[in-house]
């Protein structure tokens, strides 16, 4: 054993000699040549990052659509009760007047449901925030609010406690500023932006106070404006329409589970992945379209940039830092004031003229059809005519109204019409459901006179002939009511807003038709401007400012000045021998619901009861006395005791005369003047106040309807 041990031994120091020999020359050659050593490695090196740079760039060339990691490989291979649910459905509030929230909340809810999502309508005044609106930060729905703003800036009447309770909790320290923290919403706000002042309050107020709470937006909130001048879309439908298409993309985009592209870290209320997506685009040269699609939504405040910055900074600053912070804060305000204003120019060309921008038609799609479904003949872009239920009656025989019974104006040949269906009030009582547009000065496309009145005659005479053959429709009447023989400029809207009424007023004159135009006293100078008319009619609808205010929600912030001018206006007319003065006293007439005023029934005075308070203003007016009543349209007139002519009243109108007396006024270039004592005639006896008649004319048969039926037409 020891023998073989010792050779086995010599052996392998023999083998290891060998094979350190051979190491040691293979060392020596590889340091001998390491300068290409070094340059082979360097060069494998090189080929390997270049290999992995070019799989790189590959893989980030695939589309998005094509390439998948393996978190989502594994979760579409999950079963479907396995994946995520990011949005079960949208609950959708609205805050409604006039009932254009409720029809857009409707509306966003059959396209919700339509997108696999659920939906729920939700009427703000019934929905009590204090005990569930907390529920909504782990529900998994999105909140929508649509919310209008009324008068002074105000929440609708069934947005009141909402709002209230919202603005309440967001500086309440007992709900803290986490209150809402995980609550999704988005939000539209309806208003007109020729209330300056109170433009879109309460939109900007629900999306300010969800903000404070934590609440977070989906998207940027969105503004309808009701001035199709300044609307960014045409109209406030148009403009939802917009703003529904954004949050329907927005909705799927959520429920893929796709986060918001913002970091929400932004400054000063801009976006910087929007500007960087912006400024992308103007490099591929955009489209127009989708340019200004871009900018149609704006959601930060001025509050919220301060409380972003405040975050930023940090709530503690170093006094040698605070002519820094302050300097960089003035120059963020000026910045942001800049930003505003060019906004302004953009979006609602505030400072545009007319040759920048085309004037937009008064009449909107939407609107034109609203109107139309009404009975409304619609003229060109501004006007319109329409059948009053007293002319329809005078052709059956039925009576004619209160102009019939004061003035003698025959009802089945007077034409309803306005060259303006756009108005500066609102007034609570209207009767027309505050479907026209408003505005406090022409901002409109504008048609010629001639054309109105051309169309309008032919559409009124239209309107007439569909009675041919009906039922109690007297012959000779129907033939009559072929002729206009009166214009009623009382149709709807503010007639002496249109630039061109005098022209339209001279055309009518013409045509042997006489004038009775109504406004609503906020346009002092142009009553002062206008020429003779038959007669002029300004409407006094409260004796205060602040009742004046809550019942006409005027659109002047001087109205009440303008109301009281207006009313001198009047009075210089009458010293001028250009108009006369008496005064109608109207009770309510019901005209059927509406969603744009809360009067009912209940707030129709019986006509004893008009009769008893005019009776009280006239012992307090020595110079008046009640002269007629029209007991079927609760109405009486007041009038001047001018219009007592040896014990016997003289209110209705020589209509022919009146056509003479203008024709010499016009020859005359204005020289000639002329008083309302010069064209009037002899009341008769069933019109007097007292007549047993009560304002119905004998000629006529009364008609009671025993099953009444909704009617909002008449003048």
């Amino acid at each position: 054993i020891i023998i073989i041990l010792i050779i086995i031994t010599t052996h392998m120091n023999r083998t290891l000699d060998g094979a350190w020999t051979c190491t040691e020359a293979w060392l020596l050659a590889a340091w001998q040549n390491r300068l290409y050593v070094y340059s082979a490695a360097a060069v494998l090196i090189g080929l390997w990052f270049t290999v992995n740079m070019a799989l790189k760039k590959k893989k980030l060339d695939v589309p998005e659509s094509h390439r998948l990691d393996k978190p989502e490989k594994k979760k579409e291979q999950l079963p479907e009760k396995e994946k995520a649910v990011h949005v079960v459905g949208v609950r959708i509030f609205y805050g409604s007047q006039t009932g254009t929230a409720k029809g857009f909340a409707r509306e966003l809810a059959q396209d919700v449901c339509a997108a696999g999502f659920q939906s729920e309508v939700i009427d703000m005044s019934d929905y009590d925030p204090d005990d569930r609106l907390s529920d909504e930060c782990t529900s998994k729905m999105i909140c929508v609010f649509l919310v209008a703003t009324y008068t002074d800036g105000k929440p609708t009447e069934n947005a009141e406690w909402f709002c209230k309770w919202l603005e309440e909790a967001s500086t309440d320290f007992r709900y803290g500023k986490t209150y809402l923290k995980g609550m999704r919403y988005a939000a539209f706000g309806l208003g007109n932006s020729e209330y300056v002042g109170h433009y879109n309050t309460v939109g900007k107020n629900v999306d300010k106070w969800l903000w404070a709470l934590s609440a977070s937006r989906v998207m940027g909130r969105g503004e309808g404006d009701c001035n199709v001048v300044k609307s960014r879309n045409g109209s406030v439908q148009a403009d939802f329409q917009a703003w529904k298409t954004k949050f329907m993309s927005r909705l799927q985009a959520l429920a893929r589970g796709e986060k918001k592209t913002c970091s929400g870290k932004c400054k000063k209320g801009s976006c910087k992945n929007k500007k960087k997506h912006q400024q992308g685009t103007e490099e591929g040269h955009p489209s127009p379209e989708k340019h200004s699609s871009e900018e149609l939504f704006e959601s930060s405040s001025d509050s919220e940039s301060a409380a972003e910055e405040e975050k930023e900074h940090g709530s503690v600053i170093d006094m040698e830092d605070l002519g820094s912070v302050m300097s960089v804060i003035k120059k963020a305000k000026k910045q942001g004031e800049e930003e505003h204003r060019g906004k302004l120019s953009k979006l609602n060309g505030v400072m545009k003229t007319d040759v920048e921008e085309e004037r937009r038609e008064m009449i909107t799609p939407a609107l034109r059809e609203a109107l139309t479904k009404q009975g409304y003949k619609l003229i060109g872009s501004h006007s319109g005519v329409k059948l009053c239920r007293w002319t329809k009656s005078m052709l059956r025989g039925r009576g004619g109204c209160y102009k019939h019974t004061f003035y003698g104006i025959e009802s089945h040949r007077c034409m309803e019409t306005t060259p303006s269906l756009a108005c500066a009030n609102k007034c609570v009582f209207c009767w027309r459901h505050h479907t026209n547009p408003v505005g406090t000065e022409w901002r409109w496309k504008m048609d010629p006179a001639e054309k109105i009145l051309k169309e309008a005659v032919e559409n009124h005479q239209n309107m007439i002939r569909q009675f041919r053959g009906v039922p109690g429709v007297r012959p000779e009447r129907f033939e009559e009511g072929l002729s206009v023989k009166h214009c009623a400029l009382s149709l709807v809207g503010e007639p002496i807003m249109y630039p061109e009424i005098n022209s339209f007023l001279r055309l009518l004159h013409q045509r042997h038709i006489s004038s009775f135009l109504v406004t609503n006293a906020q346009f002092p100078e142009e009553i002062r401007s206008l020429v003779p008319v038959t007669q002029l009619y300004v409407s006094v609808d409260a004796s205060t400012k602040d009742s004046l205010k809550r019942i006409d929600r005027p659109l002047f912030k001087d109205f009440w000045q303008r109301f009281l001018d207006s009313l001198g206006a009047l009075g210089e007319k009458v010293s001028a021998h250009l108009a006369s003065l008496r005064s109608i006293f109207h009770g309510v007439t019901y005209c059927g619901e509406s969603s744009a005023s809360s009067l009912t029934m209940a707030n129709v005075p019986w006509h004893e009861e008009v009769v008893h308070f005019v009776q009280q203003l006239a012992d307090m007016l020595p110079d008046y006395e009640i002269a007629c009543e029209h007991e079927h349209s609760n109405c009486l007139l007041l009038a001047h005791h001018k219009f007592k002519v040896d014990g016997e009243w003289w209110t209705w109108i020589d209509y022919e005369r009146f056509q003479e007396l203008i024709q010499q006024y016009e020859e005359s270039g204005g020289t000639m003047t002329f008083s309302a004592l010069d064209y009037v005639a002899k009341t008769p006896g069933w019109a007097v106040f007292g007549a047993r008649e009560r304002g119905f004319d004998p000629s006529d048969t009364r008609f009671q309807r025993k099953n009444k039926t909704k009617d909002i037409s008449g003048c």
